[in-house]
């Protein structure tokens, strides 16, 4: 039975960060085409639209090309692309003289941000979906009740035909940092800008472990450095060397959006092995510029004989104990016996995010839930008796390739998704 005071939409999307608001631009794009009415609304947690917002670093350039916006590889003319935003801002003419495809991420943020404004009217923010429930009608499952809770505490419920769900990743904390989770001296890159300045790291000689050995691990370390020069900053990471990302044009092919069909068309153990075979595309992978100037930090220290940052690779962290000094950190050289034990007065968790599903909120149907893979528009298998489509995005690496959780199929996918979701309406339509 349907909740009296809940609001019906065609969609609800879960999250408002740049998959779902290309996917605002495409719903809305669809709708006009097919003549079709199309009511979307989009829950957000945040208060407002912030893309990464704890790793906006100074200097942090994108490392995929302007192209790749919300629409462009799909409708260059659209007026949401950044091309567009550029002229609006009356930016275009000095964006063109910086000769560059990688603005830098605060400007890509801010292009995100302007796009949102646009479908500010479609987003409801401040608010965290805590469950959603069948509707049912006989032994049909019609549509699903959306619970969300406001920042204030406050309960809203909403009727959904339909369901996408891309709220990104959960920070992932290594399960050895687990008793020390709750550590105010303890924080994961996602929360970086946020907090790095309330820990209390300047004006001394601060010890400061940054563990990770990707992109994120090294901009951090870079920017621990100027904003804290007295710090002694500890690099530590697993791999033998901090190793640059594969950003050359064959091997780049693999985030084109029709790849992605060449993927979801391989046997299962087939798209693993392509997966693992172009990791070094997007994990702990560093830009090489980025490499550059670390290594020239380095080597000014040897220049200089000081101290700041050090790096340790080929660790293996095997204790975390937390004590009024700091966190003490112990690790042990993975390809021979030497062991450290080191103390720190913070640590920086560069580790990643966890994508695993089906999420909490989901539990409620899980029983009409088929199959954890998603079909080829993303979709999960469900019983036949349940109508609503529910759609996952950024969620399906291991079935639709490398580009799932990246800006590079933003485009396409949005217009697929849309697409799918514009015909359950139009059969509705047409039945009624």
């Amino acid at each position: 039975m349907s909740h009296p005071l809940a609001i019906e939409h065609d969609v609800i999307g879960v999250g408002f960060g740049p998959s779902n608001l290309a996917l605002a631009i495409a719903l809305n794009e669809c709708a006009i085409r097919s003549r079709l009415k199309c009511a979307a609304l989009f829950v957000e947690k945040q208060p407002q639209f912030t893309w990464h917002g704890g790793m906006l670093l100074p200097g942090s350039d994108m490392q995929i090309s302007f192209l790749k916006d919300l629409v462009s590889l799909r409708d260059p003319t659209s007026p949401f692309t950044f091309v567009n935003y550029l002229h609006k801002r009356g930016r275009l003419q000095d964006f063109i003289n910086c000769r560059t495809f990688y603005p830098s991420r605060i400007e890509f943020n801010d292009y995100l941000r302007w796009v949102a404004a646009q479908f500010r009217s479609q987003a409801a923010y401040g608010e965290t979906i805590v469950a959603i429930e069948p509707v049912t009608a006989g032994q049909s499952v019609t549509s699903l009740r959306v619970h969300s809770r406001t920042l204030a505490g406050g309960e809203t419920v909403r009727l959904a035909r339909n369901l996408v769900v891309a709220v990104g990743g959960r920070p992932y904390i290594p399960q050895v940092f687990a008793k020390v989770a709750d550590d105010p001296r303890l924080l994961h890159s996602s929360r970086y800008l946020d907090t790095v300045e309330d820990i209390g790291l300047g004006g001394r000689a601060a010890r400061v472990a940054v563990v990770g050995g990707g992109q994120s691990a090294t901009e951090v370390t870079v920017d621990l450095r100027s904003r804290f020069p007295d710090a002694n900053i500890d690099l530590i990471f697993r791999g033998y060397a901090l190793k640059p990302s594969d950003s050359s044009p064959f091997v780049n092919e693999i985030f084109n959006p029709d790849y992605t069909d060449f993927i979801y068309a391989q046997p299962a153990e087939r798209r693993d092995a392509i997966v693992r075979n172009f990791r070094n595309t997007n994990y702990a992978v560093v830009d090489s510029d980025l490499l550059d100037q670390l290594y020239r930090l380095l080597y000014q220290q040897r220049v200089s004989g000081t101290t700041g940052i050090a790096l340790h690779p080929r660790s293996e962290i095997t204790s975390i104990d937390a004590a009024p000094g700091g966190i003490e950190i112990g690790t042990v050289d993975k390809f021979g016996s030497e062991r450290r034990r080191s103390t720190y007065d913070a640590v920086i968790l560069a580790t990643g995010y966890d994508r695993e599903t089906p999420h909490a909120f989901l539990e409620p149907i899980q029983r009409y839930i088929r199959d954890t893979v998603l079909d080829r528009y993303y979709k999960l298998v469900t019983a036949p008796a349940f109508r609503p489509q529910i759609h996952l995005q950024g969620y399906s690496e291991a079935s639709h390739g490398l580009s799932d959780t990246l800006l590079s199929v933003l485009a396409t996918r949005s217009q697929e998704i849309a697409e799918s979701l514009l015909s359950t309406i139009s059969r509705r339509e047409l039945i009624a």
